[in-house]
């Protein structure tokens, strides 16, 4: 058989064209977990957030949190989803060394939202360019603890000496956003992927219904692959790269995958059915375990829980708690601060679009408010390696700087360092002002007596500068 050669992405897109699909899991930020009242906050102690209900004790009884479904129903209709009138959670069977249980409980044939859509826009060398992505399916699930592999190199149970499992996590709310197979992207595929991915992330955020942060695991993204030959009538086999954690990583992920696969066929090989592992330091996968049908999961009706059936009534009053979204809100604030493109794609690169808009809600100017989140405060989040709206400084106080630049207190020199005041902790604008001694004097009465204050102090440097000859001559050896 010959040796599979990786061609670059653009000779694997001479040949092929990819089909997507994107599997994304959001924890939701309730306050206990699906289906007990354990607490939910990251970062506690291992194993110390669990119950008999969530460590599978023998008797306990799952009951379903409220607050997790009326977070799936509005992120349904966010999404232009179909509510069901009617739902039930599955019991999914698996090996799942991090489950006390052994099993998750999910919904499987009768999920709680279906048939919805997600626009997302794309940059070209010709302009924007939208891609609608049709969601097959959101549904609700629990998810599993953590295992850690200790003893070994690559930080997977190969070569570890022991693991550990942390059940914290075990139970916390998911919701698992389905799409149906995204086609006709070509060479952009990896771009559509990510901005997916991060419409997505701002749709959610938009709800208050998750932090969707992928750095701690509260927003993952199964990444679906497949390529065929142009023309073909039929899909190839798909790869499942799991868990990808970062939108970076989602286009990384899809465009290796591409140039693999396409390496694979290439070489007369064919493409196996299995989920991967995305190497961040390498940049590609590496393969998993081969991928299971639903039928594998052997699912059956859960029979502790009841169905979940939301009234119309309950849909309709949730809709109406729906907040203006990410799409309309950068529609209209393009034309209500006569944006560019290119100024857009800023504000929505940094983040920052709701930053601005309540600093100009304080009273600030729409272009002075984005030059101060986009530089001054873009910058020290990134040196600090923060998103920019983790910074300890709040709309009103960003304001503030920026009134007291427009009203002559401040120069933007000064400005630059009342933000550092702020955001190491001194106190509100006004305060790091008088504590620093950063007003901007512009009586000349003032000036002069402060003129002579540091005359008569360094009567030594006075004296040397009324003496100098200016301008000083011209050395020697200038040239004429």
């Amino acid at each position: 058989m010959a040796h599979a050669v990786t061609p670059s992405f653009e000779q694997a897109l001479n040949t092929y064209e990819p089909v997507l699909g994107l599997e994304t899991h959001i924890e939701l930020g309730t306050a206990s977990k699906m289906f007990c009242p354990c607490p939910t906050a990251f970062g506690a102690e291992p194993n110390t957030q669990v119950c008999p209900v969530c460590l599978a004790f023998p008797g306990s009884l799952p009951v379903v949190n409220e607050k997790a479904v009326e977070g799936a129903i509005r992120l349904g209709l966010a999404l232009d989803c179909s509510i069901a009138p009617w739902g039930r959670f599955a019991r999914k069977n698996y090996f799942y060394p991090d489950m006390p249980k052994n099993y998750q409980i999910s919904q499987y044939d009768e999920p709680i939202c279906v048939d919805g859509h997600l626009d997302v826009t794309v940059d070209t060398p010709e302009g924007p360019r939208v891609f609608r992505v049709e969601i097959e399916r959101v549904h609700m699930e629990e998810d599993t603890g953590k295992s850690s592999h200790v003893g070994g190199s690559t930080g997977r149970i190969h070569g570890a000496s022991h693991s550990n499992v942390d059940y914290n996590r075990a139970g916390i709310p998911l919701l698992e956003i389905v799409t149906k197979p995204i086609t006709g992207t070509g060479e952009l595929a990896p771009l559509v992927a990510r901005a997916y991915a991060a419409e997505l992330r701002d749709l959610v955020r938009s709800l208050g219904i998750s932090d969707v942060r992928m750095e701690e695991g509260s927003m993952r993204c199964d990444v679906n692959v497949s390529i065929n030959e142009r023309g073909a009538d039929e899909w190839g086999t798909r790869s499942e790269t799991k868990n990808v954690n970062s939108l970076r990583s989602v286009e990384r992920a899809v465009r290796s995958e591409i140039e693999r696969q396409a390496g694979v066929l290439d070489a007369g090989e064919r493409v196996v059915q299995e989920t991967r592992h995305f190497q961040e330091h390498l940049g590609r996968s590496t393969s998993g375990r081969s991928k299971e049908e639903a039928q594998d999961y052997r699912y059956f009706p859960d029979p502790d829980l009841v169905p979940v059936a939301p009234s119309e009534a309950w849909i309709e009053e949730l809709r109406a708690t729906l907040p203006e979204l990410p799409a309309a809100q950068r529609a209209r604030v393009t034309a209500e601060w006569n944006l560019s493109d290119t100024e857009l794609r800023d504000l929505v690169n940094a983040d920052a679009i709701g930053l601005v808009e309540a600093t100009v809600t304080e009273g600030a100017p729409s272009a002075e408010a984005r030059k101060l989140w986009l530089n001054e405060l873009s910058r020290r989040a990134t040196e600090q390696e923060v998103e920019l709206s983790s910074l300890p400084i709040t709309p009103a106080q960003v304001a503030r700087v920026i009134a007291l630049v427009a009203e002559g207190t401040l120069t933007n020199k000064l400005a630059r360092q009342v933000v550092e005041g702020v955001l190491a902790g001194e106190g509100e604008p006004d305060a790091v002002v008088e504590s620093r001694g950063l007003k901007v004097v512009s009586d000349d009465g003032a000036l002069g007596a402060a003129v002579d204050e540091a005359i008569a102090n360094n009567a030594d440097a006075a004296d040397k500068v009324r003496g100098a000859r200016w301008p000083p001559p011209v050395p020697w050896w200038a040239p004429s």
